[in-house]
């Protein structure tokens, strides 16, 4: 196992899995140059006929994904930024998200739309979405988001090797950290499962992608106060490991979700949903969300910082349900008097 950052463990998975399968395909714009550092020695390594340039035109690539899944190859189709799966949304929505489904499953459609999402990188509002609510939502696509470069490698080896249509979607802000990640070709992280990243038994914080980080940060901070927090990756947003989730909450009874989407119809409001639905008569207090305003992501570094939360809006939020916890005449009641549990 060594150390990489995640362009580079994409790279690795994405030159592992085109030499297991001659069907895998990549294309997308500059590609072939590698803006990004993901295709990078691709090219040179399997050929132009496998490795292809496309014309800047994200209609065009996401239906040229289509046509080759269909066609029996194994296509990983670059958007460069999630934003730009906007002006590619007919295909993807329309058409890969339904037409297993519209064939009765004659037809699989094993291919890859990536994308990078969120900000810390000062790109502005164009090329700083979140944008997988609305992905989640078409019902039809499984939804990643790799949170650091091990996970991006096996996440994205499973999704090369699924028979249905998968969207992998990497954080933006964690781009230039390095991570262990393992050699072994045969690493592949199971879709739809999620992964404990610190184990606690006061509260849970359901961290995505770039919060992970920020979450973990707030749990050393939390434990500092004596507060032992779970934090929970759900790597996989659709089809979401609920009972994962579940698990945590119903032993914690305290649930935080840090999400760098939007507050309104965001992957946090689901999540919080199931919490209301599933473990309501173990939850202790309300479920907080820590997210993203409903305004576009500005240019400005200061004003970007400003909007994206972080590890001190975790904290504050898990402070609150605590306190709020022990303050409640009802819970002092039931402890005693004791420190509550």
């Amino acid at each position: 196992m060594s150390r990489r950052r995640m362009v580079q463990a994409i790279q690795e998975a994405l030159a592992e899995e085109m030499e297991r399968d001659a069907r895998v395909l990549v294309f997308g714009e500059d590609v072939e140059a590698s803006m990004f550092g993901e295709t990078a020695g691709l090219s040179e390594r399997f050929g132009a006929s496998r490795v292809r340039n496309t014309p800047i035109s994200e209609a065009l690539l996401s239906g040229m994904a289509v046509g080759a899944a269909a066609a029996g190859y194994r296509p990983v189709c670059h958007l460069m930024y999630g934003n730009f799966i906007y002006t590619g949304f007919d295909a993807i929505a329309n058409q890969a998200a339904k037409f297993r489904y519209m064939t009765g499953g004659q037809v699989k459609l094993p291919l890859v739309y990536m994308g990078v999402i969120g900000g810390g990188k000062a790109t502005a509002a164009q090329h700083s979405d979140c944008i997988y609510p609305a992905l989640m939502n078409l019902g039809g696509l499984k939804v990643v988001v790799a949170s650091d470069p091990g996970d991006a490698k096996g996440l994205l080896k499973a999704a090369i090797r699924d028979d249905n249509p998968v969207v992998f979607l990497q954080a933006a802000g964690r781009s230039r950290e390095q991570y262990p990640v393992p050699d072994d070709e045969d690493y592949v992280l199971p879709l739809g499962q999620a992964a404990v990243k610190r184990e606690g038994r006061d509260l849970t914080i359901v961290a995505i992608g770039s919060m992970v980080k920020q979450a973990l940060l707030a749990a050393n901070e939390l434990a500092s106060q004596g507060i032992e927090a779970e934090v929970i990756d759900p790597r996989t947003l659709f089809p979401l490991d609920e009972d994962a989730i579940l698990r945590s909450v119903l032993r914690t009874g305290r649930l935080v979700i840090a999400d760098e989407s939007h507050s309104t119809c965001g992957a946090a409001s689901y999540i919080s949903a199931i919490a209301g639905e599933r473990a309501f008569a173990a939850l202790k207090a309300p479920v907080c969300r820590v997210t993203v305003g409903d305004v576009a992501m500005p240019f400005s570094p200061p004003l970007e910082d400003a909007l994206r939360p972080g590890k001190a809006e975790i904290v504050r939020a898990a402070l609150g349900l605590v306190e709020a916890n022990a303050a409640s005449p009802r819970r002092q009641a039931m402890a005693g008097g004791e420190m509550l549990s």
